[in-house]
């Protein structure tokens, strides 16, 4: 049997004279923590809405676990939780009530479904507020909550599109720890988020998608290794005279030099020791400075040079 999860070969998808996907395509293996990143705009959740059948495409072809998906593959939904961006429950059902109601989509067996609900509430920390209402509970305990009733049926692919928005720090390193779980118990993540660092630390995988087309793939070192940036060599230096930032331009690797507000920022595209020509080239100049040190590109500097800095509106 295939390990792939999630095959998506060039989808198309049109809203009148806007492509919204074009020619788009993916493969997820099993195992995996994917990372699905973009712009306002760029076509994650379309591609996302596809994949679950609760849009139609003009073109192309999506299988999961090796078999074409379509609105009436209730085999395949079953094997699928979806954790979405805004939170979906019942104000009507408690904790408890929720979770089940959830989980009694897929799990119809009474005495496993209980037994998966408590696993779920256990997973997610609510045992002791299963009896409170939505209203009662906090952003934080909401949010897991969702968690909750997205994975009480011990889904194989998990879908988080921007689980963590709008929660405390404490709540979001509980939900990131969470998933982590998961994905090492052996479900496949699919995970979307604006918060770069939350995906470069849970996913072995990057898609970065811009207008419906994918930009670049690959692990968070290996997208940092296509931009130009590889290093920044930073300098705490005061009343540098702007005639000396040509002579920076000259040391080796040297792309970009820039100086405000005292901090002088040198960036280089390859080489090894770029701090250390750095700090040569101070001493031999006899500049006095407070601190220097180097920054290597985050994944926030790749998505910013792979799909430009201009504002875009929501999906």
């Amino acid at each position: 049997m295939s390990d792939t999860v999630v095959e998506i070969d060039h989808l198309v998808k049109r809203y009148k004279e806007l492509i919204a996907l074009d020619n788009f395509s993916l493969r997820i293996e099993k195992g995996e923590a994917f990372g699905l990143l973009g712009p306002n705009g760029s076509g994650k959740t379309t591609t996302i809405n596809c994949l679950l059948s609760l849009l139609a495409y003009d073109n192309g072809e999506i299988k999961i676990f090796g078999e074409r998906m379509t609105p009436n593959r209730l085999d395949i939904k079953k094997r699928i939780g979806v954790v979405s961006q805004n939170v979906a429950v019942f104000n009507e059902l408690n904790v408890y009530e929720n979770t089940d109601y959830f989980c009694g989509l897929y799990i119809k067996e009474k005495e496993k479904r209980k037994q998966y609900v408590e696993e779920a509430l256990e997973f997610a920390g609510l045992l002791e507020f299963k009896k409170f209402y939505p209203k009662k509970l906090s952003g934080g305990l909401l949010r897991r909550l969702n968690i909750a009733c997205g994975i009480a049926h011990k889904p194989e692919l998990i879908i988080f599109d921007e689980p963590t928005v709008a929660v405390d720090p404490q709540s979001r390193n509980n939900i990131l720890e969470g998933i982590a779980k998961l994905n090492e118990s052996g479900a496949t993540i699919i995970y979307t988020s604006h918060y770069m660092e939350e995906v470069e630390q849970l996913c072995s995988n990057i898609l970065i998608m811009d207008r419906g087309k994918r930009i670049a793939e690959g692990t968070s070192d290996e997208l940092k290794a296509m931009i130009k940036n590889t290093e920044s060599v930073i300098v705490h230096i005061r009343n540098l005279e702007h005639e000396l930032l040509d002579e920076f331009m000259k040391l080796p690797h040297v792309y970009d030099v820039k100086y405000m507000n005292d901090t002088l920022t040198i960036k280089c595209s390859g080489g090894k020791h770029n701090i250390v020509h750095v700090a040569e080239y101070l001493e031999k100049k006899q500049m006095n400075y407070d601190r220097i040190y180097s920054e290597l590109p985050s994944l926030n500097d790749v998505f910013l040079e792979i799909t430009g800095k201009e504002l875009r509106d929501k999906e």
